[in-house]
């Protein structure tokens, strides 16, 4: 289950942040502001990180604890969405370096169309591009962003995720199976 935070002070704490709205052929039809998006889980364009290791393990990022929505729960490496103009590896780089404090080589493996609602009333319906990186060192974490991070095998993932859900974001459920699926590990 994710925390329920009081929107407003997000709106405030974040500015106004938008993103923008495909159809399901990723043909942008419009930008709207983030949190009437997923208030109207309108499909809107989304990617989301996988930072791998030389020893087949992956980069888990717990949130913050006082993110909107979620907070405190295991992640995939970095997660969000596009800006107006901005390419998706492009936004994937940005975002890695904001929230993990490193850059490292990625490369698009796959998009997909999924919907994951909130306790909170707020539905990711997204149109997610997936990307895989490796990287060795260690994240200088966004305390904003991230409260920790962690190197795990991806069947212990998997594992986890069928043993404890409420540990994991809704949405890494969802797309973790995907990315075990299509990258046939």
């Amino acid at each position: 289950m994710c925390v329920q935070f009081n929107l407003f002070s997000f709106d405030v704490k974040m500015g106004i942040e938008k993103v923008i709205l495909v159809d399901a052929e990723d043909k942008q039809i419009g930008v709207m502001e983030k949190i009437e998006a997923h208030e109207k889980a309108l499909l809107h364009r989304a990617f989301s990180v996988f930072i791998m290791n030389a020893r087949g393990e992956l980069m888990l990022q717990q949130r913050a604890l006082d993110k909107y929505h979620c907070g405190g729960l295991w992640t995939n490496t970095c997660c969000s969405h596009q800006r107006e103009g901005e390419s998706t590896l492009e936004a994937a780089e940005r975002r890695l370096e904001e929230e993990m404090g490193f850059k490292t080589p990625m490369e698009e493996k796959f998009s997909f169309i999924y919907k994951a609602p909130f306790d909170n009333g707020l539905t990711e319906h997204e149109l997610d591009h997936v990307l895989v990186g490796y990287y060795e060192g260690i994240p200088i974490l966004n305390k904003e962003e991230a409260a920790s991070w962690k190197w795990i095998k991806l069947d212990k993932v998997k594992e986890e995720i069928l043993q404890y859900p409420e540990k994991f974001t809704p949405w890494f459920k969802i797309i973790f199976q995907k990315f075990y699926e299509e990258l046939d590990v």
